[in-house]
């Protein structure tokens, strides 16, 4: 299985630190938030790896190269411009293949186990699996979550792994998670669309109508590194 990993982004949120380095190179311990995905998806057998690049990308595509010297290979989708999460995908879609693959975003710090996680889905996956998403807590700059969790049409426990998912756009109250950034696509996902800036949130919710995307709630560690204040945090927790 090949992984993608999303590296694209402005980082307008993270200024003054991101004017001259792109943030997937903001170091955590010395090392890059990019160097741990890496090393965590080569560590779990996955060293098919695709990033897209977009602003200051030619930083990023110096500092790792093609891989090598993470036991990985390492392939670059190139952006003129950030096509947002979906359009970096799409103009992806002919180095990843026609085989599901793992998408992760390069700005979250998280334990969660590639090996044990999402990899384990993989066997479910057919034309009618389209995605399968990791969720966890609301963090207190996301309040509100993103989707709910559902098994055979009821409300499930969280605790449970596998279950359906359900925008909370649903006009039943639920309690919702945040999607981690961490998830398994079926390329056909993005069956018809073009190569053009686009979100993934709504091909998702589209495709949670009809019953195509399941879930799983993570406990571990994991946060979203979207501001100077939360990457100081993380590093006070590891330092």
């Amino acid at each position: 299985m090949k992984a993608m990993i999303l590296a694209a982004g402005l980082g307008t949120r993270m200024r003054p630190l991101t004017l001259a380095v792109p943030k997937p190179l903001l170091k955590i311990a010395d090392k890059a938030l990019i160097e741990y995905h890496l090393e965590r998806l080569v560590a779990a057998g996955i060293s098919e790896l695709v990033i897209n690049v977009s602003y200051l990308g030619q930083q990023i595509m110096d500092a790792l190269g093609d891989g090598k010297r993470f036991n990985a290979k390492i392939a670059y989708s190139i952006e003129a411009q950030p096509l947002e999460t979906a359009g970096g995908i799409v103009n992806a879609l002919p180095i990843l293949g026609g085989e599901p693959f793992l998408c992760i975003s390069s700005d979250i710090w998280t334990d969660y186990s590639f090996k044990h996680g999402v990899w384990d889905r993989l066997p479910e996956f057919s034309e009618k699996r389209l995605a399968h998403l990791v969720l966890v807590d609301n963090p207190e700059h996301h309040p509100k979550g993103d989707f709910c969790l559902m098994r055979k049409g009821k409300r499930a426990p969280f605790g449970q792994l596998v279950q359906d998912l359900v925008s909370n756009g649903s006009r039943e109250p639920c309690d919702t998670l945040t999607y981690s950034g961490i998830s398994l696509l079926n390329p056909a996902l993005f069956d018809d669309c073009d190569v053009t800036v686009g979100r993934l949130a709504p091909l998702l919710k589209l495709a949670m109508a009809k019953n195509w995307v399941s879930g799983e709630y993570y406990q571990g560690e994991w946060s979203d590194i979207g501001t100077p204040e939360r990457l100081l945090q993380i590093k006070q927790q590891l330092e």
